[in-house]
């Protein structure tokens, strides 16, 4: 590990690598970090400052920005026992995520409020690793959305379809049309579930074999509710996001609206990008996600959409629960709970799928890293350049690895990951400047500092 901060000034530190990713490219480099900042990135055979302490990144590592991963459900507090932060940011450390965007809802109360926020806030204590936070849209607080942004969130999250838990209520159509302009009005950007809840089947018992649920969720259910939120982005002005895109159909339509001058991004996630659901097996309920895992063709239509920057950010959507609600009805994928638990695995999900497909580690760097920042609207993270903060990964993107759901950091031992065999290991994770894990043969080893940030308005934190 690394020192703690000295006593008499900031952290001094020299990072030499064969490989680093520095301004899109893969180039030997050494890079000055001096406090939480990164100061300098010299020639990998630059002397090091007076005083810097010196690390010299082990053969086969690549030095590489910190992950930052927005869209994250970590549940506390409320349903912690399906996974709280201290878990959550251990698991996001061990996978190379520098920075998390947590999500509004899973949690009690959700963060619909100033108040619930910060009852979120004092949930977190001190970070591992950085923390922003999106704010929720529900039926009872629009109107006031300008309260959310001046309390620091990112963003606002709505759903156009039952969220699955009774306190966060979905938004219809007309309410959409408000949330939108509302947002349009503050610039404050719309993160949405899209999904028609019209071409959703009925909740219920629909037994273990997947394609009944597979259908209970068809691509027009995506399409349709996508169309909506385009048409009214284009109407209000508003930025919106996509979250969680499953159906490559839909891509069509969100070219055509940022032709027509619509500010959207879109996002995709891991599991859509690695499983497919010609695969997933009777009772595989750990396979179940809304909107759900959809074909082989559709699988690689949007690893195409993400090589090209069609797709804008690969994210986790890690969403954990109790084994028991993940297996509830024995394996009937009607009453399962749907999320994929994938927090420490997504970043090395991500490469291993596009290694295969020849997609060069800058590109999915973008992906996971530098898209995710921008479209949260966080600037000093997800680069490695001078001023930045130095959140940084060693990985070692050609060693292998086969997972074990319950040898992860995660709360609870299930993962539709669990048995996969997947390229890159996370040898250190720094935050701040600061070693927060190191990684040798399997074994883990956390600081005790907590060097994250609460990246949010301070006053959040008194208001409640």
């Amino acid at each position: 590990m690394t020192d703690p901060l000295p006593p008499d000034g900031p952290r001094d530190l020299l990072l030499r690598a064969q490989r680093a990713l520095v301004g899109g490219a893969l180039v030997p480099a050494a890079v000055h970090v001096r406090g939480d900042r990164i100061h300098a990135v010299l020639p990998a055979d630059a002397p090091a400052p007076d005083g810097a302490e010196e690390m010299l990144l082990g053969a086969g590592s690549t030095l590489l920005p910190g992950v930052v991963d927005s869209h994250v459900h970590v549940n506390d507090p409320g349903r912690a026992e399906w996974e709280g932060f201290p878990t959550a940011l251990r698991a996001a450390a061990a996978g190379g995520v520098t920075t998390i965007v947590d999500m509004p809802l899973n949690s009690v109360p959700p963060t619909t409020t100033p108040e619930h926020l910060a009852v979120k806030v004092a949930a977190v204590g001190s970070p591992l690793v950085d923390v922003a936070f999106w704010g929720g849209a529900v039926p009872e607080n629009l109107g006031t959305l300008a309260a959310l942004k001046e309390a620091g969130v990112r963003g606002v999250k709505a759903f156009t379809s039952p969220s699955g838990v009774p306190e966060f209520g979905h938004l219809s159509a007309a309410e959409l049309d408000r949330m939108l302009a509302e947002c349009a009005e503050l610039d404050l950007l719309a993160v949405i579930h899209a999904e028609d809840p019209a071409h959703l089947g009925p909740d219920g018992e629909l037994g273990r074999s997947y394609g009944p649920f597979l259908s209970s969720r068809p691509p027009a259910a995506e399409s349709s509710a996508i169309g909506r939120v385009l048409a009214a982005a284009l109407r209000t002005g508003a930025r919106a996001h996509i979250l969680h895109l499953s159906d490559a159909g839909c891509l069509p339509l969100l070219r055509t609206a940022r032709e027509e001058g619509a500010r959207v991004t879109v996002e995709t996630c891991p599991h859509y990008l690695t499983f497919t659901a010609e695969e997933i097996p009777d009772g595989g309920t750990e396979f179940k996600c809304c909107p759900p895992i959809r074909g082989e063709a559709n699988r690689e239509a949007l690893w195409e959409a993400v090589a090209s920057g069609e797709i804008d950010a690969v994210v986790s959507d890690h969403s954990p629960s109790t084994p028991d609600l993940k297996r509830r009805g024995g394996g009937d994928f009607g009453v399962a709970w749907g999320g994929v638990s994938s927090l420490q695995v997504a970043f090395s999900a991500t490469w291993t799928g596009a290694r295969a497909r020849g997609i060069s580690l800058a590109t999915v760097m973008e992906r996971c890293a530098a898209a995710p920042a921008r479209i949260a609207g966080l600037d000093d993270v997800g680069r490695i350049a001078p001023g930045m903060r130095a959140n940084l990964v060693e990985y070692a993107p050609d060693a292998g690895w086969v997972v074990s759901a319950a040898s992860l950091e995660h709360r609870n031992p299930v993962s539709a990951y669990d048995g996969s065999e997947l390229a890159g290991l996370v040898r250190r994770t720094w935050v701040g400047g600061e070693c927060v894990l190191e990684a040798t043969d399997g074994l883990r080893v956390f600081s005790e500092r907590r060097p994250g940030r609460l990246l949010l308005d301070a006053r959040a934190v008194t208001r409640a």
